[in-house]
């Protein structure tokens, strides 16, 4: 451990391995239960299984963390130097992950600040990525806390998905169960509002969506220094499609990744998912 202030965060935040290693973050997994067996996301299971899984309508669910799964990362943490831990996770609208954390926060041998920033995907690893520079540059546990939480405030997602079904199934669509009597006749374009998913816009055909898309990815990047996120889930070419044209029409570019989601976001989603996730600097 190189630094006082240690970042920990969970596998939803689909941070690119090599950011992981190159920030010391630590991603707790969440598990997929796939039939009878649970398997931890990102090392037992992939996205395109669960795709497959659900295209063929088996039973697909998802679990949190326990809090002796985080109790252990912290001690861990604590054993390699750190003297303070923050603790980055998704909405606690969307799952009892932050719960985990707190419980196991209160037992950690470290003083642990745990965050539910209300995100999810790299809008999540966005916020884990600026607690880790304020930890990087010297910063105490409050500065690293802070530069998430502004972070947080900052970043926008917003996504399209081919049916709203595997939402509805999971019961993670909020205000967009409006749209259930409507679902066949249109496409929705859902945006994270308040740590939960809500209808952004109806949308005709499934071209326009994703036009549409595009169009309030550029709007919400404006014209400073902002970071872009493309996330996909088995729609690799509309994927590099959109991030193609969003790296021409963003001028304050910094930083795009694109990636597909993992196992956990993508049993909720289901195949077809296309996101983009915008957080200015």
């Amino acid at each position: 451990m190189s630094r006082h202030v240690a970042i920990v965060t969970d596998s939803t935040a689909y941070l690119p391995r090599a950011a992981l290693r190159r920030h010391q973050i630590t991603a707790v997994p969440l598990t997929v239960v796939l039939g009878d067996e649970a398997l931890e996301e990102g090392t037992e299971i992939s996205a395109r299984s669960v795709a497959q899984a659900l295209q063929k309508r088996r039973y697909v669910t998802t679990s949190r963390p326990s809090p002796e799964t985080f109790a252990a990362t912290y001690r861990d943490l604590a054993k390699a130097g750190a003297r303070s831990i923050v603790s980055l996770h998704l909405s606690s609208e969307f799952s009892g992950t932050y719960d985990a954390a707190v419980l196991a926060a209160d037992e950690a041998p470290v003083p642990v600040r745990v965050v539910d920033t209300g995100m999810v995907a790299m809008a999540l690893g966005f916020c884990a990525l600026a607690a880790a520079e304020a930890a990087e540059s010297g910063g105490s546990l409050d500065e690293a806390v802070a530069a998430a939480e502004k972070r947080a405030e900052q970043t926008s997602a917003y996504f399209y998905v081919d049916t709203l079904d595997y939402l509805r199934r999971g019961g993670r669509i909020g205000a967009a169960q409006a749209l259930l009597g409507s679902a066949l006749a249109v496409k929705p374009l859902l945006q994270l509002a308040d740590g939960r998913i809500d209808l952004l816009e109806k949308v005709r055909t499934a071209s326009k969506a994703i036009a549409r898309l595009e169009e309030i990815a550029v709007e919400r990047a404006g014209e400073g220094q902002v970071d872009i996120a493309v996330h996909h889930l088995a729609a690799a070419e509309r994927a590099d499609a959109l991030a193609e044209r969003l790296r021409e029409r963003v001028p304050g570019l910094a930083e795009l990744h694109v990636s597909e989601v993992g196992a956990v976001i993508g049993a909720h989603t289901g195949p077809g998912l296309l996101g983009a996730v915008v957080s200015p600097r």
